[in-house]
């Protein structure tokens, strides 16, 4: 079954991921790891470090001429911006009056500041901030392209974009597809499904930035042919929705996650929000609607799974709020690290990535994933039994 770990610090030499569990016989795409790692850097309203870090991957082990062995996957993206941070940030040379000159004892409002340090029992909260950082979602990014590449050649096909920037909404057509979605948020620089609101938003990004302010927003990912059957009722911690829901989570700033129509059901008769069922011969089961978002008693249904997670703003503001110093007890301003206006473009990435991982850890649980040809060969006669059921 698919695994991962990440590590590395924002201004450490490096990132570092290790990836288990990947079919051997997957041809990877480096390139297009890359651009998933170029794509995540852009966006309108990032902050100055993106011009700075020019991310590429490097792979160091489970892969022999472009090939994945099966064996793990050894994954390390260079941070550039290390060479103007290495007295501080060296892993090994012991600390002195030189290197301790960018402390941090003003723990920020909405960062692991200050709850870090009291758990971990930090003095210099800078041990927290640095391995809390957005900055190690780059190796998400990484490790879920590489999800991707899996997905596609099971058939699997899914996109991560924008649909919301502080107040204002960008829906895309109800009967957009995965291909359509990703050929429109190709064409601005906010990864949304329309270009009405471009403009407008790029204003409003603008004056929060001179504001010294920050933007949130919400996010959507599509996932399009998933089978039937992924995930099981059987146990609580078994349920894909909740698996996806906790991954997420577990991005940066993400505060609320939905599944379909999430929380609008609520306010809905069940007869409004329930998908009925009809059958096929020829393409077998399937729903009339999708308001659930592919999920019934926790598993997959077969439907497209719509996933929405719902961002805060960038809590590092260039205009601080109220803050204590952890030395003194002093009421004072927050430290100021550097920022983005609004982060959400490469969120979407993000969450786009782990949804990826999640369907891929999914089906490597549920088939035989030693090797890429069996697994597509046993997922095929999967869905033609489910068809025929």
């Amino acid at each position: 079954m698919i695994d991962y770990v990440t590590a590395g610090e924002s201004h450490g030499p490096q990132l570092t991921g290790i990836l288990t569990g990947v079919p051997a016989g997957l041809k990877l795409d480096i390139n297009a790891i890359n651009a998933g790692l170029a794509a995540r850097q852009g966006g309108f309203g990032r902050g100055n470090r993106q011009q700075i870090e020019h991310d590429e991957v490097i792979v160091t082990g489970g892969l022999r001429h472009g090939m994945t062995l099966g064996s793990p996957i050894a994954l390390t993206i260079q941070n550039r911006d290390h060479a103007h941070w290495h007295a501080i940030m060296d892993p090994v040379s012991p600390a002195t009056a030189d290197n301790t000159l960018r402390r941090v004892t003003r723990p920020r409002p909405g960062h692991a500041d200050l709850v870090g340090g009291m758990k971990y029992g930090h003095r210099d909260l800078r041990n927290v901030l640095e391995r809390s950082s957005a900055r190690e979602t780059a190796m998400r990014v990484a490790i879920g392209q590489i999800c991707k590449q899996l997905l596609a050649q099971l058939g699997i096909d899914l996109v991560g974009y924008v649909q919301q920037i502080g107040a204002v909404k960008v829906l895309a057509a109800a009967d957009a597809t995965v291909a359509t979605l990703t050929q429109a948020i190709t064409q601005n620089d906010l990864r949304l499904p329309d270009n009405t609101k471009v403009d407008e938003i790029h204003e409003l990004i603008t004056a929060t930035k001179k504001a010294g302010d920050t933007l949130g927003g919400v996010i959507r990912v599509v996932a399009e042919n998933v089978p039937a059957g992924l995930g099981s009722y059987t146990n609580w911690q078994t349920k894909l929705d909740g698996q996806l829901a906790a991954a997420v989570m577990g991005v940066n700033a993400i505060k609320g996650v939905e599944i379909g129509d999430g929380f609008d059901a609520a306010a809905h008769y069940g007869s409004q929000v329930m998908d009925e069922i009809d059958w096929h011969a020829d393409t077998g089961w399937s729903r009339l609607t999708n308001h659930l978002g592919g999920f019934e008693g926790g598993m997959t249904n077969g439907m497209p799974i719509i996933v929405k997670a719902a961002m805060k703003p960038i809590p590092t503001l260039y205009k601080p709020l109220q803050s204590v110093d952890i030395q003194t007890k002093e009421v004072k301003k927050a430290s100021v690290e550097r920022s983005d206006t609004t982060a959400i473009v490469p969120a979407s990435i993000v969450v786009e990535s782990v949804v990826a991982i999640e369907l891929a850890r999914a089906i490597t649980a549920t088939f035989d994933g030693s090797n890429l040809a069996r697994l597509q060969a046993m997922l095929t006669e999967y869905r033609t039994e489910l068809r025929d059921y």
